[in-house]
């Protein structure tokens, strides 16, 4: 997954050598140890591993909410900061964070209600899509006119899924948004994020602690070690799309899934 920098044609993000340290009550936490990570143009990438491994802050790393302390990283050939600028990160985070006092369709219309600029500061990778082909694709057509507070949980997050895809920047960062679901919801919202990307084939970096989720949306799994972070691995995904809930019923899943969490328990060993 990593290329040699004259090698760089269709990389979304490239990561070199980056180290996160944080200070807390006058200690030291060593969060991220010399991660190394291309993600291609057009690929679900999954951050895969359980809490306290950084994959959160390698995430923030690359949305410019955190600088690392050493290496370097690039989205689309410029660092974050850049990037954010020209509006072509998407962020989603754990929780929805709609604005209450707007409806599901002004939500969803925010970012092209605020972001006017973007096109004028060179965000030629943007291209936004129409909010309400995206509510209905996430069956949320019926309620466009209702309020944040009017929705169930599961409800919310789609909303929160299509503000991000309406925004129209060509890299998404999904931290964890399924986190709080039950697991009802849960797999529902994760079938629609699969139908969603394999329609519009956005590039995403994707946050989960769950070997079966990061199997069932991704083309490859990053498997970090414990803290520091490091990545372990990276298991490709080799499962055929369109996805659907019968994969999930498969031998095949399951034992990518199981793979997976062998990798994951391989890494922790070896750290220990």
């Amino acid at each position: 997954m990593t290329t040699s920098p004259a090698d760089r044609h269709g990389i979304a993000v490239a990561v070199r050598g980056v180290e996160k340290h944080f200070t807390t009550r006058g200690s030291s936490l060593h969060a991220l140890s010399g991660i190394d990570l291309d993600v291609p143009e057009g690929r679900f990438v999954t951050l895969f591993g359980p809490s306290g491994c950084g994959k959160s802050t390698l995430l923030r790393i690359l949305a410019g909410l955190e600088a690392s302390d050493a290496g370097e990283v690039e989205l689309y050939g410029q660092p974050p900061a850049a990037a954010s600028a020209r509006k072509e990160i998407a962020w989603i985070p754990q929780t929805p964070a709609l604005l209450p006092w707007r409806t599901v369709r002004e939500n969803a219309r925010l970012s092209a209600d605020v972001n006017r600029t973007a096109d004028r500061l060179g965000g030629s990778q943007r291209v936004p899509l129409d909010p309400d082909e995206l509510l209905a694709a996430l069956g949320l057509e019926a309620f466009a006119d209702a309020r944040p507070d009017q929705l169930s949980g599961g409800m919310r997050q789609r909303a929160s899924i299509a503000r991000g895809f309406a925004q129209g920047a060509p890299l998404m960062l999904m931290d964890e948004p399924f986190s709080a679901l039950d697991e009802l919801s849960r797999e529902a919202a994760q079938l629609t994020l699969v139908e969603l990307w394999e329609r519009y084939r956005k590039t995403v970096v994707f946050v989960t602690h769950s070997a079966a989720e990061a199997v069932l949306l991704s083309d490859q799994v990053v498997v970090m070690t414990p803290r520091p972070g490091r990545i372990h691995a990276v298991v490709d995904i080799d499962l055929p799309r369109p996805r659907s809930s019968r994969l999930e019923e498969t031998d095949e899943f399951a034992a990518l899934v199981t793979h997976v969490k062998h990798t994951l328990r391989s890494g922790w060993q070896a750290a220990e």
